[in-house]
């Protein structure tokens, strides 16, 4: 077994050294000023032919899946990103992670594995960092070593080299998911209930504004979206987002994204900015992709002011963290409010917060849906109506758990009846637990 395996990584480490020299060689002879005009096609089929050619000047000789490997890989890095095009073109990689050059990691169906892909050395790493943010109108180098951009796809990266990033280039990709999960694939997927999905659809139709909280890759993101389809197409939405993942199926959506300062400090536009400016443009409702700083002030504002049946997402691991997290990035923005104000602002401004969480095996639910009650003794008060209750594991690993309503009949209900969107009070009995 073990002399297999060292055959085995003797022979990937010569295919890894005959396409360092092929692609050395091939980028002495490339035409590159007919590759900027020319039709993708056409220049793939002008690579192998001399990729081929270079292989038998070498006389270099390779299996049928080595050579396929050889020439998809060096296509890959002239063309693309190199060894990250087989993991962008997979549908089952939602994360991916570069640690080093030698090191990729990928998240599949919420579960982290390594991957066989690697970069050359630091310096193809660099170089390809360098062609994503440049594509961007963005750079990257030691005065300012980290950046997030966009991929054409819409997939979010985030790269940082040194002197930040001590052990060489590293660089982070949030794959963009073109297709957008509806209510019946999270039911199917177990994320949440048909009963829960049918008053949500009401919260959101009613306009109630609902928070969404949760941690990082919980799918705080994935519900937002959901949420947002549930939004009557006759209303004008603004979206604000720093790195715009939203998927919105409505025709009338205004989009905003920040931008960071450029290289001299100058032409910074923040969330609060974007906030405030959306005021200005008439919108129904605001979609705000992620609270994190000054701007939860004029989102409580905006929600307070006939923009009720907002959205917005927060990173929290409970729905009592995330209400507490608002109050303090209020503080954040310097104003001398008394706390006691600022928690009559969210208890009036937030009707719903719903709790998301990536569970042990990588599955993502729904895990509580909470109602801000208003304020007791000078505290916001949260009562639960439903929750997933986590029981064990099965013979795979997969978690075991029921949803649960509390039996607490929320006090917008009626707010519900009145816009026409009344569910059963029978879906608001405790009995009712649907295992999974």
């Amino acid at each position: 077994m073990n002399g297999a395996m060292a055959e085995q990584t003797e022979s990937s480490t010569d295919v890894h050294v005959i396409k360092t020299r092929v692609h050395s060689l091939l980028l002495e002879r490339l035409d590159f000023s007919v590759m900027a005009v020319g039709e993708p096609e056409s220049i793939r089929s002008q690579l192998s032919i001399l990729i081929m050619q270079i292989l038998e000047e070498l006389g270099v000789a390779l299996t049928v899946v080595e050579l396929q490997q050889v020439v998809r890989d060096i296509q890959h890095d002239v063309l693309g990103l190199g060894p990250l095009e087989v993991l962008l073109e997979d549908p089952t990689v939602s994360d991916i992670l570069v640690n080093s050059h030698r090191q990729i990691y990928v998240e599949r169906g919420g579960k982290l594995e390594r991957t066989e892909q690697r970069f050359r050395d630091d310096t193809h790493l660099r170089q390809v960092i360098e062609k994503i943010v440049s594509a961007v109108g963005r750079r990257i180098d030691e005065s300012s070593p980290m950046v997030d951009a966009r991929l054409p796809d819409g997939s979010r990266v985030n790269a940082i080299v040194p002197p930040l990033a001590i052990d060489g280039p590293t660089l982070s990709i949030r794959k963009f998911n073109k297709d957008m999960l509806t209510l019946e694939d999270l039911v199917r997927m177990r994320a949440l209930t048909a009963g829960i999905g049918e008053l949500l659809t009401g919260i959101v139709q009613a306009r109630l504004s609902v928070v969404i909280s949760g941690g990082t890759g919980s799918g705080k993101t994935t519900m937002l979206n959901l949420l947002s389809g549930f939004i009557p197409s006759t209303e004008r939405i603004v979206t604000i987002e720093d790195s715009a993942e939203l998927q919105l199926r409505q025709d009338h959506v205004v989009r905003l994204e920040t931008r960071m300062a450029n290289i001299e400090g100058k032409g910074e536009v923040t969330q609060r900015a974007l906030v405030r400016n959306s005021l200005r443009m008439r919108p129904d409702r605001i979609i705000l992709g992620e609270v994190r700083s000054d701007e939860a002030l004029d989102m409580l504002q905006a929600m307070n002011t006939g923009h009720d049946g907002s959205l917005a997402t927060v990173h929290a691991n409970t729905p009592q963290d995330a209400v507490a997290r608002i109050e303090t990035m209020v503080a954040m923005g310097g104003l001398d409010i008394p706390p006691h104000a600022v928690r009559k602002q969210i208890a009036s401004a937030i009707q719903v917060v719903v709790q998301v969480q990536r569970l042990s095996d990588g599955s993502r639910k729904l895990i509580s849906l909470q109602e801000v009650h208003g304020l007791t003794d000078g505290e916001i008060e949260l009562r639960e109506i439903f929750k997933f209750e986590q029981v064990g594991l099965n013979d795979q690993g997969r978690v075991k758990g029921r949803f649960r309503a509390t039996g607490l009949v929320p006090g917008f209900l009626d707010r519900l009846k009145v816009r026409g969107c009344a569910v059963s009070q029978n879906l608001f009995d405790s009995r009712q637990v649907e295992e999974c």
